[in-house]
């Protein structure tokens, strides 16, 4: 896998995927695109994400939406990594069987998801889960 980033002016900069897609990062303040950290947050959502409902499918949950909120807390000095990640998977269906929707979310956050694991390895992640019915 592969990328680049180019800068295109001021604190902003154009990301390219291997794949083709591209996405514009910005580090001013406010900005026209995401931050680079801002990024890595919606790279853990969406990576778990897609696990989360991948098995409940698979596991034949009638899921009609996931989104997953995500709060943190990051250093108050430089560099400002994060301290603590906390996900809370907002699961929407019918008649969804809540353990079959944390065993879906245990699997993402603990084996499947890459981004999480990796980012494990330097932040306290944490996360949760509610089903609302549809």
């Amino acid at each position: 896998m592969k990328a680049e980033v180019t800068w295109v002016e001021g604190m902003k900069f154009e990301g390219l995927s291997e794949s083709g897609h591209r996405v514009l990062l910005d580090g001013a303040n406010p900005g026209e695109g995401p931050s680079p950290m801002e990024l890595v947050l919606m790279a853990i959502g969406g990576c778990s994400s897609i696990d989360v409902v991948s098995i409940l499918e698979k596991g034949r949950q009638a899921v009609t939406g996931c989104k997953v909120e995500i709060d943190t807390v990051r250093a108050e000095t430089a560099p400002r990594v994060f301290k603590k990640i906390h996900l809370e998977f907002v699961v929407t269906g019918h008649e969804l069987a809540e353990k079959q929707v944390a065993r879906a979310v245990d699997l993402s956050m603990e084996k499947y998801c890459s981004v999480s694991l990796m980012l494990e390895k330097s932040v306290e992640i944490t996360h949760g889960y509610r089903i609302v019915a549809a």
